[in-house]
């Protein structure tokens, strides 16, 4: 799947992207020239400088270190969140083709109820039931996407669970699961890992609007929403503060929106035969280079070809 989408030119760009971001957030803290929370009130709300390439804050503290400090909460909260409503939403969407009628009514009645849950109001209401931390939030946010991930792999297995050859495994013997898992999962990860690009681009935007009211990550931990908030507040003093945590942010789920594009583009049919098509270009320039004539076009016949015929 990683070599077709490498294939088209969206899906490079956006692993390159994405990659920068990741080893942003893996490096970033390594990377920080000075500590996150460390505070100098004598350079309070400074502009760049030698010294501090991107400012400082209201406390002095360096933006740079905090936003590289930051990317790797930042990341980490999505990544959290989207994996809990991957795995609260995949299983059951699965196990809803196999365990009957019962398990089928009560999943999508369950699911249906968290469709209609808006998200703040319910991330709030969880932490003030279980707590403010991170683990809170993201559970949170990861019930709320856990429906796009059943509805999605439901539909998709719906395709699959009925066709001649999932009968024949049934024939042999094999039991649902096995079925579910040599059969009916190698359909269904393509449309699993588009929605799960997706949802992560919704998880960033959702876990930084939380950050950015003080709820799962609490200050003075850095993140990229938590920045925008307290830049917001100084406004005045420094007009350019929330543009880079804002950048970082719109870049990242920009990525994301364009990775899913390109995982749906490559595994359908559309994007099999553009690449398909492509790779016959390439194969076609490679024999011409090697016979030392021109490139035939595609769809007619070279001209020396047919002067020999």
């Amino acid at each position: 799947m990683i070599r077709a989408v490498w294939q088209l030119r969206l899906g490079r760009i956006c692993i390159v992207v994405l990659t920068l971001i990741a080893l942003l957030g893996i490096l970033g803290p390594m990377l920080a020239p000075y500590g996150p929370n460390d505070q100098d009130v004598a350079v309070m709300l400074q502009g760049p400088s030698a010294a501090h390439w991107l400012g400082t804050d209201d406390l002095g503290r360096d933006v740079l270190s905090r936003l590289l400090a930051g990317s790797t909460l930042s990341l980490v909260a999505a990544l959290e969140a989207v994996g809990i409503g991957l795995v609260l939403g995949v299983l059951p969407g699965l196990l809803s083709m196999v365990f009957g009628r019962i398990f089928e009514w009560v999943s999508l009645r369950v699911m249906d109820a968290l469709i209609t849950l808006p998200f703040m109001v319910f991330a709030v209401a969880m932490t003030a039931l279980l707590g403010n931390g991170l683990h809170q939030a993201m559970f949170a946010v990861g019930l709320l996407v856990a429906p796009a991930f059943y509805r999605i792999t439901r539909a998709a297995a719906m395709t699959v669970i009925g066709s001649s050859f999932v009968e024949a495994a049934r024939l042999t013997g094999l039991s649902e699961l096995a079925v579910i898992r040599r059969h009916v999962w190698p359909k269904v990860a393509p449309a699993i890992a588009v929605t799960t690009a997706s949802m992560l681009g919704t998880g960033l935007v959702v876990v930084s609007s939380l950050t950015f009211l003080g709820i799962g990550i609490v200050p003075p931990e850095p993140t990229w929403g938590g920045m925008m908030a307290t830049d917001l507040n100084f406004l005045y003093q420094k007009p350019w503060g929330p543009l880079v945590p804002a950048a970082l942010i719109i870049i990242t789920v920009a990525a994301l929106s364009g990775l899913a594009d390109a995982l749906r583009d490559a595994t359908g049919q559309s994007g099999r035969s553009l690449i398909s098509a492509r790779r016959a270009k390439q194969a076609r320039a490679k024999a011409a280079r090697n016979a030392g004539g021109p490139v035939a076009p595609a769809g007619r016949p070279d001209d020396r070809s047919t002067v020999d015929a």
